[in-house]
């Protein structure tokens, strides 16, 4: 396997990938109109891989598409447990099926919390599903108990 970190050049790649990447998750199909998230997705990569808020992870097996992850950075008012403010947000983390358990999506992981570390960030975060949850459990995430959301 190949791991890529993207760059601008993969940028059509990027955009592409992530659409098939959210249909996978939420089970959409081809009439599911992803127009305006595929062209938020490109200005998104086109903004934050130049000014590094966001690194993205291409898995290639001889040329075809694999997997993918992504974390993206970002910054909160300073705290006690976080005096930096300093965040990071894995996403987009997607094996294809016949790829899985083959460690591709640990490895990928791995990978992005690593450039997070190098970075000095430690508050690192996610959204799982069911399937990714004990990956990132065994890896030593945890359910967070002091957040909650407004819907």
């Amino acid at each position: 396997m190949d791991y890529k970190i993207a760059t601008l050049e993969d940028l059509d790649f990027l955009t592409t990938s992530r659409i098939e990447v959210l249909r996978a998750a939420n089970k959409l199909d081809d009439s599911v109109d992803m127009s305006e998230v595929e062209k938020q997705s490109r200005s998104y990569y086109k903004k934050a891989l130049v000014d590094g808020s966001h690194v993205a992870i291409l898995v290639m097996d001889e040329g075809t598409f694999v997997g993918a992850g992504g974390i993206s950075y970002y910054s909160v008012m300073p705290t006690y447990h976080n005096p930096t403010g300093m965040k990071a947000y894995v996403m987009n983390m997607y094996t294809k099926p016949e790829y899985r358990r083959q460690g591709i999506a640990l490895h990928t992981l791995d990978m992005l919390v690593n450039d997070a570390r190098k970075r000095g960030i430690t508050d690192i975060t996610l959204e799982a599903t069911d399937m990714g949850r004990p990956l990132y459990e065994k890896y030593g995430f945890t359910n967070m108990k002091s957040e909650m959301e407004l819907l």
